[in-house]
């Protein structure tokens, strides 16, 4: 039975947040919010939490999973980045954009997408994601809460706990924050490349639809 924490969305309970954490660094698996919409987290380094996040999802090891990062710092140490990366993942960040990248050697092999080995990378700009993963101290590893068979994903956090009771440890609710998925950006070439157009605008990034 997952529990349910009503969470301030803009100035987070951190009494809640520290629970949400050791949750998850317990291997629970969780829903929380994002500044695109709501999404299912779990450890980095938790092979059974993986498990059970792609099986909610009911996806397999070729779904682009995403590392919920604090900064850029973070996501260099995960992900190979080079200037021209920097400087668009600078004016993007934080915000509602996911860009997939070439993973580094400290990226667990169970992570990466099996033939490109690359992963997604994000910093959002929700202050419960964030005050969440100061918490943590290290990337959460993430995936848009889409149920199989929905054409949106789920917005309503009791909602959510309805439906997931039995399959999640936690739903955090910090009220609606949209069913709008990300920008995706593929960033592995020498060009940008769009692969979702979502809730960041593609303006300020010089990116073509």
């Amino acid at each position: 039975m997952a529990q349910y924490f009503q969470v301030h969305a803009t100035h987070p309970q951190v009494r809640l947040i520290r629970q949400a954490a050791e949750i998850l660094r317990r291997g629970g698996l969780i829903a929380y919010p994002t500044d695109s919409c709501y999404a299912l987290g779990c450890h980095i380094g938790d092979a059974k939490a993986l498990e059970r996040l792609r099986r909610v999802r009911l996806v397999d090891e070729r779904h682009q999973l995403t590392l919920m990062c604090r900064d850029l710092s973070e996501i260099a140490t995960y992900a190979i980045v080079g200037n021209a990366q920097y400087r668009l993942l600078k004016a993007a960040t934080p915000g509602s954009y996911t860009f997939i990248l070439r993973a580094t050697r400290e990226l667990p092999r169970r992570l990466l997408h099996p033939k490109r080995k690359t992963i997604g990378v994000r910093v959002p700009s929700h202050a419960v994601a964030h005050a969440l993963l100061a918490e943590l101290n290290e990337p959460m590893l993430s995936t848009t809460l889409l149920l199989p068979g929905d054409a949106a994903p789920l917005s309503d956090a009791a909602e959510i706990r309805a439906r997931l009771e039995r399959e999640l440890d936690l739903v955090i609710d910090a009220g609606s924050c949209g069913v709008v998925p990300t920008t995706v950006i593929d960033l592995t070439a020498a060009e940008p490349l769009l692969v979702r157009k979502g809730r960041g605008a593609l303006e300020t990034l010089g990116v073509v639809a």
